[in-house]
């Protein structure tokens, strides 16, 4: 007797007859167009929306003519950053989240929940509180936190191999004692310096300009690379024999893909600060969305960008007095969504 699984049953569609195959990949595109679009809109008007109102068509002669005067320096040197931020830095969450919960098979399976999150934002501490503010130094050290924060991760989680369940368990414990480790260093800093970490970690990108966003634009540039791995994840995703048997070196893969995961947290905590949750929900979003039974990481991505973009919108209009930083927005949402999905998990059983 044979059994069928909603994975064997995706891959006999997308495997098998023509007309068939290519249902699936229409509904990823059309679902990412649609996702897209509905981003760009959002842009327009977060473009818009301030002190100094713009309408959408006001918006785009503002960026395309230079001679618009004051219209063009509110939306290009002041709101436009800040939107690019909110949609680069979503994408790269969203795409981060669809990693590591393809590779932990769990929808608990994200940076933040893991503690890769966490990490970077303790690598970022320690060269706030000992070397300064410099934001190549800060980028530097939240690179090193989320990569220190890994390896330890991996290593204590591998008994001949990894299993998801036991990666998120030893991340949710490493996640404890970092917390820990950031609190020791937030009480021994100084005033000043532990007030502008503190702000800082309730993740805001109110303060990204130009110059701070370039350099996270150029680096994960270097991390579009990061796609190429995609057929590794699906393989991997069909369990370490299946994929052995297609001729993967399942070890090695599986690290680069932590690796460029962790790399891509580390890059948004780095600049804007810890930004929880967002990594947590795109990837399931984006899963229901287009029917998939993988997590594919383009779907991810805008789903983080139009998540990202739409708290930040709602941190700066929506609430009394704005001005609130976008983590709390995504902290709120994302724990209304995680107690969502454990009551639709619990229901399950």
């Amino acid at each position: 007797m044979s059994v069928s699984t909603p994975r064997a049953e995706h891959r006999a569609r997308t495997v098998g007859l023509p007309g068939s195959a290519r249902r699936v990949p229409r509904r990823q595109v059309a679902v990412t167009a649609v996702l897209a679009g509905v981003t760009v809109l959002l842009a327009l008007l977060a473009l818009g929306l301030g002190d100094y109102p713009l309408s959408p068509v006001e918006v785009v002669r503002a960026a395309l003519e230079p001679g618009a005067g004051f219209a063009h320096e509110i939306v290009v040197e002041w709101r436009l950053p800040r939107v690019l931020t909110a949609v680069v830095f979503g994408g790269a969450l969203g795409v981060s989240g669809a990693i590591f919960q393809s590779l932990t098979r769990n929808p608990l399976g994200s940076p933040d929940i893991i503690g890769f999150v966490t990490g970077s934002y303790t690598g970022a501490l320690v060269v706030l509180t000992v070397a300064g503010t410099a934001a190549l130094s800060t980028t530097i050290g939240a690179l090193l936190g989320g990569l220190a924060t890994a390896v330890v991760v991996y290593l204590l989680a591998y008994r001949g191999g990894i299993l998801g369940f036991r990666l998120i368990i030893v991340g949710i414990a490493v996640t404890a004692a970092l917390h820990a480790v950031n609190t020791y260093l937030l009480l021994r800093a100084e005033t000043e310096v532990a007030m502008a970490a503190a702000i800082w970690g309730a993740g805001s990108i109110s303060l990204v300009g130009w110059d701070e966003l370039v350099p996270a634009l150029l680096a994960l540039a270097l991390l579009t690379p990061l796609g190429l791995l995609a057929p590794s994840l699906r393989q991997l995703e069909l369990g370490d024999d299946a994929a052995r048997a297609h001729g993967l070196r399942v070890e090695p893969a599986r690290l680069l893909l932590v690796l460029g995961g962790v790399a891509l947290t580390a890059v948004v905590t780095a600049t804007a600060g810890p930004i929880a949750f967002v990594a947590l929900a795109a990837p399931q979003i984006a899963r229901r969305l287009t029917g998939s039974a993988g997590l594919p990481l383009l779907p991810a991505a805008v789903t983080g960008s139009f998540v990202m973009l739409g708290a930040d919108v709602v941190a700066q209009h929506a609430l009394p007095g704005g001005g609130v930083p976008v983590g709390i927005v995504t902290v709120v949402g994302g724990g209304i969504y995680l107690l969502a999905l454990l009551m639709i998990e619990v229901r399950r059983r």
